[in-house]
């Protein structure tokens, strides 16, 4: 442990969130204004299977249960695949005008200042990648342990434990070694599309076979219950869920070649591909059960294949629970990047900056995400989790693209190689605006506790980016414990090839 003793470091003061870490001591050699970006091969590995995501398994009981009828459910999956493709134009066009890795975060900031980028910041950390973990987490214990529980849903505790169980283990595996989670992340993608593959190909066979008794139009539009615009909100809410990766390509857009030309046709290519994949899948388990089954399923999927494929049933949730795994993995790649560039932009720890020593992994950030993941997984349930990160989720993307439209006026004459039609982000605002304010008139508790986490975040910037002279005791008390946690997780920044330092390129 000599390279990061005492003796052989320099101090170093920074104003980062000074109420834990704004101190920390580095072994010579290690220069903090490194710490641009994790290597490219941690991020990249998180994009394979995220676009069609895990959220399809889990969304359609949550879609339907909020519009109330069939036929509705199928227009708002539709619709919230437009939506995606409204939102990730935007986003393009950010990405290469901001080219900063991080994604909304670097965007916002960029525009608004440090206070608007660090309250989404702290969103994310506190809510968005922990509750989306918990919710794909417990959507893996779910499906897992179904088959033990053929008559009743599975059991708060095994449930909690199991995932708990998955979470450590992959925190494990991406602090341990790169190479091991980029694997992970490709060979669990099969998972995801075998499962959805069979569910298609098996509904498509009821259709032809004229299995279709509840999409014929008058029974498609017969709602089981009384159904208001608060309660279609919510739909839209529960099925963003699953459509909730279509941003993560502007985390990597530094690393996209020619981004001009392929980011849109990523875009193009790729959310009506994944729209026509998720609206199959919903006309699939509507071929074979119920409106009425479906709702009363705790693991769709894995009803469906105990009513079609017979002996062969047990492929369904082995093939989901890989899928969710891989997503699990995938999430926790994105959040340590977003950890990384929020303490390279001062407004994190630093000690979240730091990569292990040897495997050149960012095991503080890690160890932060399980940790919020493991306490979200303990209080909340699926349904109300989905709802809950949905709206913090929408209201981020609702605040980046209106920062689109204040840097067209800020910087009217700036270089942009993508530029929207001024139309796309104004339809977005106005679909925003409206799903927000119904969602929160519709479930004020469950929306409204996002809020009240999110502002909290407003002292916490004071106190610990914004003020700057705090006392020499609050240092050398921050000092000490970033100096632990390096000694503890062996982490340090990482270092450019002083060759590149010493001989920049020339522009």
């Amino acid at each position: 442990m000599e390279s990061i003793g005492r003796e052989k470091c320099n101090a170093t003061k920074f104003h980062t969130l000074g109420l834990y870490f704004s101190t920390y001591y580095l072994p010579s050699g290690f220069n903090p204004g490194l710490c641009s970006s994790l290597p490219p091969v941690y991020s990249q590995g998180a994009l394979g299977g995220n676009i069609i995501g895990s959220g399809i398994f889990i969304s359609p009981k949550g879609v339907l249960e909020h519009s109330g009828s069939v036929g509705l459910a199928l227009i708002v999956w539709v619709l919230g695949g437009g939506v995606s493709a409204l939102g990730s134009l935007c986003y393009a066009e950010l990405g290469v005008t901001i080219p900063k890795s991080g994604g909304d975060y670097s965007y916002v900031t960029e525009i608004f200042g440090g206070l608007t980028g660090f309250l989404l910041l702290w969103s994310a950390v506190l809510i968005m990648y922990p509750t989306t973990l918990a919710v794909i987490a417990l959507t893996f214990s779910n499906y897992v342990l179904q088959p033990a529980f053929p008559y009743c849903a599975p059991s708060y505790v095994a449930t909690r434990i199991l995932s708990t169980a998955c979470i450590l283990l992959l925190t494990w595996v991406n602090c341990s070694s790169v190479r091991w989670a980029t694997r992970i992340q490709d060979v669990f993608t099969v998972g995801k599309l075998l499962a959805l593959g069979l569910i298609i190909v098996v509904g498509l066979v009821q259709l032809c076979k004229g299995h279709y008794e509840a999409l014929h139009p008058q029974a498609a539009f017969e709602f089981l219950r009384p159904v208001s615009v608060g309660q279609v909100a919510l739909a839209f809410l529960q099925a963003s869920f699953a459509f909730s990766g279509w941003n993560f390509l502007n985390y990597v857009t530094e690393e996209v070649v020619e981004p001009r030309r392929n980011v849109p046709l990523a875009i193009y290519i790729s959310i009506p591909l994944v729209t026509l994949v998720y609206t199959l899948t919903n006309i699939a388990y509507f071929s074979s059960m119920t409106p009425e089954e479906l709702l009363a399923s705790n693991a769709v999927a894995v009803t469906f294949g105990e009513k079609l494929l017979g002996m062969f049933s047990s492929i369904m949730p082995i093939s989901v629970a890989l899928s969710t795994f891989g997503g699990i993995n995938g999430y926790l790649f994105t959040s340590s990047r977003l950890c990384f560039s929020g303490a390279r932009e001062g407004h994190l720890p630093s000690l979240l900056a730091m990569i292990h020593l040897k495997h050149c992994t960012p095991i503080p950030a890690l160890m932060l995400c399980c940790t919020a993941t493991i306490v979200i997984l303990c209080i909340g349930e699926t349904h109300n989790l989905i709802n809950y990160v949905s709206f913090i989720n929408y209201l981020s993307y609702g605040v980046t693209i209106g920062g689109l439209l204040y840097y067209r006026w800020k910087k009217p004459s700036l270089y942009r190689p993508i530029k929207v039609n001024l139309m796309v982000p104004i339809s977005y605002l106005l679909f925003w605006a409206f799903l927000l304010g119904f969602s929160l008139y519709s479930e004020p508790v469950v929306c409204g506790v996002g809020l009240v986490i999110m502002l909290t975040g407003v002292p916490v910037y004071f106190l610990g980016v914004s003020w700057k002279d705090k006392p020499k005791c609050i240092y050398d008390f921050i000092a000490s414990i970033t100096y632990m946690g390096q000694k503890l997780c062996f982490v340090v920044f990482p270092q450019i090839d002083p060759l590149e330092q010493a001989n920049p390129p020339q522009s």
